[in-house]
């Protein structure tokens, strides 16, 4: 990849790099310095055709869909061209998303990288066939089996808070089970997605249709995934709000969809657990990214009895984590995405006080050296509210921490699972009945206790209720890009 991050990033369309059919082009933001950091090739609804087109085309033409040892061998020459790009990438990552440096040597850039060689590993072991032996009906006897095969098009629709992370957890399954791919990633971050096209497109020997990528300042250019009958699927990650309008589009075609959408988790402390250290490790989860995560704890919820002393450790461990410039290697929060994103958090945080509740710090934008420009919050933590808060109740996307006290095991699950949304959670606590029992009472889709982190390339990823339908990642979302067809002959 020789393109630098200041060149005009291009669309990948049929397996040619090349430009908007307009010329159009948009300029893209350092979130920590609204620096303009290059431009993005501004799609048009002729591009969106034109790459759908040729997706379909090489679904329909190609061998593809049914050569698993090949699709086995892109993933991993993917996955190598993308590592001898590492610090390239590292760089474009934090300077387009504003992610600290630490993130890259994990979900913003390196793990998922590397996780493309467990899909490899799983197509080459995957069980694409399977014997269901003989049966007799009405006389007739047969024998049956089940295969699996690729469902076909994927239109993939990305955000921009983990883009390494989302991107390649849609297009590496989809293209493990034998789909081809449309991307449109988000405005935000456009740059990333078009250099994982770049080094698709010039260093492995993915076919001309197989990866698409198409960027545009128009989200309507997405819509366009939702709606076209060659499109088989839409795999989405963002917010409800847009799931549910995907699920309503998708409706007309039948086509079948993936959502990944929002998050309010709850971290709940039982009475016994370790106060000190639930509260530090909430926080920091709150933090990490500020805040720009749709898994991450940004509720607390802690023994009434011991409130106040929540209140004072969550405090002092907020204080710890001060927003700090991304190519910092010791930074943790950076800054938010952009200008809209820091007006919505700073309007939750007034609304908080308007609900009465107490700003025990943060809630404004830092001062100092090094933020005169940037699109930065300090760290929040709201008390005084209960669970029906707006802010407790509606995804904030900032370093946000809503404390809530409850009185007993069975009150924490109440407010844990009073949420429209179930995606993640906390348990901390020291008797494994208990403990036990609140796992298995909190209505989500991943649960970490006491401390323990669920993430990786093996383990399904998704929600339940308004947090989405179907899982990313592990056998169980690489199965989403997968129809199942049963054929019986004659025994």
């Amino acid at each position: 990849m020789t393109t630098s991050i200041t060149d005009t990033a291009p669309l990948l369309i049929g397996g040619e790099l090349r430009q908007s059919a307009s010329g159009a082009t948009f300029d893209v933001l350092n979130p920590a310095t609204e620096e303009v950091l290059g431009a993005a090739a501004d799609a048009t609804s002729e591009d969106m055709a034109a790459a759908i087109a040729a997706a379909r085309a090489a679904f329909d033409t190609t061998d593809w869909p049914t050569d698993h040892a090949f699709r086995a061998s892109c993933l991993r020459q993917l996955r190598d061209a993308l590592q001898s790009h590492t610090e390239e990438l590292r760089a474009l990552t934090i300077a387009e998303v504003g992610a600290p440096h630490m993130f890259t040597t994990g979900p913003q850039l390196e793990g998922p990288v590397a996780d493309l060689g467990w899909l490899a590993d799983l197509v080459e072991a995957y069980q694409w066939t399977e014997d269901l032996g003989e049966s007799e009906i009405m006389g007739v006897r047969s024998h049956r089996t089940t295969r699996r095969e690729a469902i076909g098009v994927v239109g993939a629709i990305t955000p921009w808070n983990f883009p390494n992370q989302i991107n390649l957890a849609k297009i590496g399954p989809a293209l493990a089970a034998g789909c081809t791919v449309v991307l449109k990633p988000a405005p935000d971050t456009p740059l990333i997605a078009a250099a994982v096209a770049r080094i698709a497109a010039e260093e492995t020997d993915l076919p001309a249709g197989v990866l698409n990528v198409i960027s545009s300042s128009d989200h309507g250019i997405g819509a366009q995934l939702t709606t076209d009958p060659r499109v088989d699927l839409v795999s989405f990650t963002g917010s409800t709000s847009t799931g549910k309008k995907i699920m309503v589009a998708a409706a007309e075609s039948l086509k079948k969809v993936f959502l990944e959408l929002g998050g309010k988790s709850a971290s709940v402390v039982l009475d016994d657990a370790d106060l000190g250290t639930a509260c530090f490790m909430t926080a920091l989860n709150t933090c990490t990214h500020a805040g720009q995560g749709c898994a991450l704890t940004t509720r607390l919820v802690v023994p009434r009895e011991k409130y106040a002393e929540a209140i004072e450790a969550a405090k002092g461990a907020m204080a710890s984590f001060a927003p700090t410039d991304p190519t910092d290697p010791g930074a943790f929060c950076g800054p938010v995405i952009s200008a809209v994103q820091r007006e919505r958090i700073e309007g939750y945080i007034e609304l908080a006080r308007a609900e009465g509740g107490t700003i025990e710090i943060g809630g404004t934008r830092p001062t100092g050296e090094g933020f005169g420009r940037g699109f930065w919050v300090e760290p929040t933590l709201i008390s005084g509210l209960d669970n029906s808060a707006r802010v407790a109740r509606e995804e904030i996307f900032g370093p946000v921490l809503v404390i809530i006290p409850h009185d007993g095991d069975s009150d924490a699950i109440r407010i844990a699972n009073d949420s429209p949304y179930g995606l993640s959670g906390a348990v901390w606590g020291t008797d494994p009945e208990r403990v036990e029992k609140v796992v298995a009472g909190i209505r989500t889709g991943t649960l970490g206790v006491n401390g323990g982190q669920w993430y990786g390339a093996d383990v399904p990823f998704g929600g339940y209720k308004q947090s989405g339908i179907g899982r990313e990642m592990g056998r169980e979302g690489f199965e989403e890009y997968l129809e199942i067809k049963s054929v019986a002959t004659p025994a």
